[in-house]
């Protein structure tokens, strides 16, 4: 029998929120129980503490999207621009997504974060313009992939993924404007 749970102002969601606390220890733990079985799995300190430190802020990310938006849409909207975020830092730091991980090419990707970042903070996570912040963010990250043409076709299909994954935000939050506005 499940049970629901209120997290103390009578909104649901409990459940949700031990279900993606719990998913972000499971991540930092897997590393940990991986390196007893193979050598190939080689966490040093600094990993552990980069790794909960990004887990750690996109679930706080998270939280922070659920309490400012109030649609469907909006919500949905914000996981795709967080997941693209945390995908974009993670895969970069981990094996780089042009070439390797030492490729300066790959500090391109950071601007793309910037924009969205920057978008997100002018719009004051606000769906209509975060819309447009996605939409620009979706652009340049067009234009990295076009430039990774040059450099890395597996950059620019990656690339190319996180366009489209963009995109679909900014649909999102163009729903979720239009809800609001309704």
């Amino acid at each position: 029998m499940a049970m629901e749970m209120t997290n103390g102002t009578g909104r649901r969601g409990s459940n949700w929120r031990i279900a993606g606390w719990g998913t972000a220890a499971g991540l930092l733990l897997a590393p940990l129980i991986a390196m007893q079985f193979t050598r190939e799995v080689a966490w040093t300190g600094f990993d552990f503490a980069f790794a909960a430190i990004l887990i750690g802020l996109t679930g706080l990310m998270v939280e922070f999207a659920v309490r400012v938006s109030g649609s469907t849409a909006g919500r949905a909207a914000f996981g795709i621009a967080i997941a693209v975020t945390f995908l974009l830092i993670w895969i970069n730091l981990a094996v780089g997504i042009i070439g390797d991980e030492d490729n300066p090419a790959n500090l391109m990707f950071a601007v793309v974060i910037a924009i969205g970042g920057a978008g997100a903070f002018v719009a004051r996570f606000q769906p209509a313009g975060m819309a447009r912040a996605m939409v620009a963010a979706a652009v340049a990250q067009a234009m990295v992939g076009g430039v990774s043409l040059f450099l890395d076709m597996a950059g620019a299909v990656m690339s190319a993924i996180f366009t489209a994954m963009l995109l679909a935000s900014a649909a999102l939050f163009r729903k979720a404007a239009g809800e609001r506005a309704a």
